[in-house]
């Protein structure tokens, strides 16, 4: 209430008169816009149809055909850089976001906190009378912050969002989605059985969102902020809509380029004169090594078509053809979308602005991949095993991820993916349009744009400016330009004159129509950075980098060069970080509470996310649970779970007999049931403990898995464990159940597989380290403690 109270306060009421106005709530101004992002995830520059591409996207053709499309607008190259720079319009170092969140390294440019001076649109909004909403990804939290111990100050209802349904963190499963709503967790509404995939339900809560406002006030502009996390890993969509493309990408990667380019030409996207870069225009594992012999990226190169064997070339054209069913089904929900703002006459003042938060992703590696986690953990798929899957491709099956041939087609006609400057990371869809305030329909714009302008876009607008304090915080400046001038003028010049990117290593700035651009390879762990080579390109003409002018234009180079230190000094861009995925991932980061040797868990409560959950990688570990059971052998169901069906291990009950199952990565379960029934009593111990004796490979771990009644050895076997996190988002730790995507398939019992046939108290996880006898005896003290 910042208003002075300006009646008349006098003894009696009946002598004062009341004023209003410092306790009404912000109203906006009357014919306010709505706002929509849609924020795709993982699309290239050349998937969309729109764009030249070969996936059926009607609705957003639709969105296009009612606005415009940018030609050269750009992203971070990673998703919650990108992020934070479309909700703030600031660069994602000044964002404390180098990289993705849960990959903050703790300095000022990589932290995974956007500064309160860096309020969000949302903040903004909030304040000016717009209902404000998300739905689908938000991604902009530390991890350590995304669980129900953690403050919810950087949740979607801690940065100005009224409203959240969806998930935190970077991924999570199209089928068994890890859901929060507003601020605690929920489970699905319905099953994949039952016809459930998250693209329907964020859009039902979005659609539910916009009616609950409208019902009431039709006059309150909302902003709707619409993540569906399509078409990240895991790539998971209704089997109808992926046989719609069965076929259509028999030809492979490369010949889909070249049909791609050409539409994009026709369409007026690139210059005439574009040409494709190679199919690997950095090296390749056999051509490039770093600068003190360091191998290239494994996973960073492609495989031309034609040396694919027949059963490899069919894999691969599926993997595309889920990829595309997948898009396809999110367009259609976003069709859901249009009609419900048409039905109730809305469409036309509604600004939409559509974009991907980077370019198409090459995570999948050469081959591809059937579960997306193991590029986490550092272990290479197995084509075999790929090709065995590959009509339960896009199911519950699996977490795929196909291989980055197609990254290069969905990104033509630029070189590279996601992760890396060059245009394939950064070049991306930018569809605008606002019926009732562009004029334009249908055009392109050529103007040169970031993810950093869109805010200042629509505050331009809506006709404000950024307040001086958002919730009390002095606000940094605002580091984009307005792209307002180009909605009814394809002839202006770019508003912009620089931009710089950095990203895992790779670095790029473009000025006025040229680009200098390191080869660096992301995530190579090569360091050396002065000695990077860096090319230049004159992108107005060249817009897939194919013509080095560095040699030509050395001054120019050495400018641009030296404008870069520049910007990523004003941006606070150091430190540069280029190790590996698994050694970023395990950067000790900090915890509301220190680690320690002994964990406790009860049934009843919510899953424990895996940042805050006990860690067993890499080490002994043994599991004890404490439960009644008074028939003994009746019992039945799941003790303790942890992790999920691609990865991830439990202890459970299973014909009367105690059972643990260690599932490598989704691609080996590795089983030990005890050689005796449970027996009856009551304060009884069951558990299992793995001694750690060695490693098979660096960071997995071989041993011995045994199971016990209390003191008594009931069943021993060998397995390995693998060295990274079970998922990078979504399926934690449970006891007493076992629900969404299980741990295994040989559960008892109908999900969520609780344990029944007796009372399970708590669970204790110990990783101290002791000998086993001795750990026992003290988990069963701790529990009677507890």
């Amino acid at each position: 209430m910042s208003d002075t109270f300006r009646g008349v306060i006098n003894l009696d009421v009946r002598d004062s008169v009341p004023d209003w106005t410092p306790y009404q709530q912000p109203k906006a101004p009357a014919g306010s816009p709505n706002i929509v992002y849609i924020v795709l995830d993982d699309v290239g520059f050349g998937a969309l149809s729109c764009y030249g591409g070969p996936i059926e996207t009607p609705n957003i053709d639709r969105i296009a055909a009612n606005g415009l499309r940018y030609s050269q607008w750009h992203t971070t190259a990673l998703c919650s850089p990108t992020r934070s720079a479309l909700l703030t319009g600031r660069n994602h170092t000044t964002n404390g976001m180098a990289c993705i969140s849960e990959a903050a390294i703790g300095f000022p440019s990589a932290n995974g906190h956007i500064p309160s001076e860096c309020a969000t649109l949302a903040e903004v909004l909030v304040e000016r009378g717009y209902s404000t909403a998300l739905v689908g990804k938000w991604h902009l939290c530390p991890e350590d912050e995304m669980n129900l111990a953690s403050t919810r100050r950087n949740w979607p209802t801690g940065r100005g969002f009224e409203r959240f349904y969806g998930f935190l963190g970077a991924e999570t499963s199209q089928w068994h989605p890890d859901l929060v709503h507003d601020q605690h967790p929920v489970e699905q509404p319905t099953t994949p059985e039952e016809g459930y995939h998250f693209g329907v339900d964020i859009t039902d809560k979005a659609l539910q969102y916009i009616d609950d406002v409208k019902a009431i006030a039709p006059e309150r502009p909302v902003l709707l902020y619409y993540a569906p996390g399509c078409a990240h890993a895991p790539h998971q969509a209704p089997p109808e809509w992926i046989d719609r493309y069965r076929g259509r990408f028999d030809a492979g990667y490369e010949a889909m380029r070249e049909e791609i380019l050409d539409r994009q030409k026709e369409l007026g996207l690139v210059p005439e004169n574009t040409e494709l870069p190679p199919l690997n225009p950095i090296g390749t594992p056999e051509t490039r090594s770093g600068p003190n012999g360091e191998p290239f990226p494994p996973l960073d190169f492609t495989r031309p078509w034609a040396e694919l064997s027949a059963d490899e070339q069919r894999l691969f054209s599926r993997m595309a053809e889920v990829y595309a069913g997948f898009l396809s089904h999110c367009d259609d929900q976003i069709g859901r979308l249009l009609a419900y703002l048409e039905e109730i006459e809305q469409l036309d003042n509604t600004i939409f602005v559509v974009v991907s938060d980077n370019g198409a992703s090459g995570e999948g590696g050469p081959n591809g991949s059937v579960n997306e986690n193991k590029f986490f953990n550092n272990v290479a798929d197995d084509l075999a095993e790929n090709l065995a899957m590959i009509d339960k491709l896009g199911g519950l099956e699996t977490y795929g991820h196909y291989p980055n041939g197609w990254a290069m087609a969905f990104n033509t006609p630029f070189k590279m993916w996601k992760r890396y400057s060059f245009n394939g990371g950064t070049c991306d869809p930018c569809v605008i349009s606002w019926p009732a305030g562009i004029a334009a329909r249908g055009e392109v714009r050529d103007q040169y744009h970031h993810a950093i302008d869109i805010v200042p876009t629509l505050l331009d607008c809506l006709g404000l400016d950024l307040p001086a304090t958002v919730k009390g915080a002095p606000q940094i400046p605002l580091q984009g330009v307005s792209m307002r001038y180009s909605f009814d003028s394809a002839a202006l010049p770019s508003a912009k004159s620089t931009q710089f990117y950095s990203m895992l290593g790779t670095r790029g700035i473009w000025h006025q129509g040229w680009k200098a651009v390191t080869t660096h390879p992301a995530i190579s762990g090569w360091s050396n950075f002065q000695r990077d080579t860096w090319e230049l390109y004159h992108t107005d003409t060249d817009r897939s980098e194919l013509h080095d002018l560095a040699g030509q234009e050395p001054e120019r180079l050495q400018e641009l060069i030296g404008l870069w230190f520049h910007e990523a000094g004003v941006n606070g861009a150091f430190p540069l970080d280029d190790r590996s995925a698994l050694e970023i991932l395990s950067t000790p980061r900090p915890e509301l509470t220190p680690a320690r040797n002994r964990y406790v868990y009860r049934p009843g409560g919510s899953e424990v996310p895996e940042a805050v959950a006990v860690n067993i990688r890499n080490r002994s570990y043994a599991i004890g649970a404490l439960v009644d059971l008074p028939g003994g052998p009746a019992a039945a169901g799941v003790l303790f779970a942890h992790g999920g069906r691609f990865g991830g291990h439990a202890l459970y009950v299973k014909d009367g007999r105690l059972t643990y199952v260690y599932n490598f990565l989704g691609s080996e379960e590795q089983r030990i049931t005890a050689t005796e029934d449970l027996p009856a009593g009551e304060q009884l111990i069951l558990a299992a403990s793995f001694d750690k004796d060695g490693e098979v490979s660096p960071g997995v771990a071989t041993g011995i898995l045994s199971l016990y009644h209390g003191d008594r050895k009931v069943g021993e076997g060998r397995i390995r464990t693998q060295p990274g996190r079970f998922t990078l988002a979504g399926e934690g730790l449970n006891v007493g159940k076992d629900g969404g995507d299980a741990v295994t398939s040989d559960y008892p019992g109908p999900a969520p597989h609780a344990f029944t046939g007796g009372t399970l108290h708590r669970v204790a996880v110990d990783v101290s380290g002791d000998p086993y006898v001795d750990l026992e005896r003290e988990a069963e003290a701790m529990l009677a403690r507890e």
